[in-house]
């Protein structure tokens, strides 16, 4: 699920924008009137969609997409000449007045990239910190000592022993140390 927050200066507009998401099968977390509050909302999670319109009621778009964490994306409403400001800046837009079916392919299309995104980052192999580089170095050296193992065999030994235990390969690497 893909957090969707909706700020614009008039809470009616918001909760109508709401509820046309809603319907087209998108969770809206939080509708808010300030860029401060989108900010906190934003901050409690990990990525998302900010909807926003050009200005709320306490900043301007670019003030708010500069305060938003990383993992956001930013959905701008606004008039054709405001538009034309913002080009290039990573924002995507949509012009006023809004039609629904193009408010819902821009959302579609917009939570697809955040979910691809997602998913390329949970296939990324793990990086490992030096510490746990030194602990994985130390069990092979271990291994390569009483085994008689050249270090890719080690290697590979760790690997496999990993993944039969279910565990990673420096709790893998601690076990071996441990005995």
């Amino acid at each position: 699920m893909t957090n969707i927050i909706i700020a614009l200066p008039r809470i009616e507009d918001a909760r109508g924008i709401k509820n046309v998401l809603v319907r087209g099968g998108f969770t809206v977390t939080g509708i808010c009137t300030a860029g401060s509050q989108a900010i906190s909302l934003a901050d409690g999670l990990h990525d998302g969609i900010l909807l926003s319109s050009y200005k709320l009621t306490d900043m301007i778009y670019s003030e708010l997409y500069d305060c938003l964490p990383p993992g956001f994306e930013m959905l701008l409403l606004a008039s054709d000449h405001l538009l034309g400001q913002c080009a290039g800046s990573g924002i995507m837009c949509l012009s006023m007045p809004l039609k629904a079916g193009e408010l819902l392919s821009t959302m579609g299309m917009m939570v697809e990239t955040i979910e691809r995104r997602r998913r390329r980052a949970r296939l990324e192999p793990k990086k490992r910190n030096a510490a746990e580089r030194e602990k994985v170095q130390e069990a092979k050296e271990l291994l390569m000592a009483r085994n008689h193992m050249s270090e890719e065999e080690a290697h590979r030994y760790l690997q496999k022993c990993s993944m039969d235990s279910g565990t990673n390969m420096v709790e893998t690497a601690l076990m071996i140390l441990a005995l």
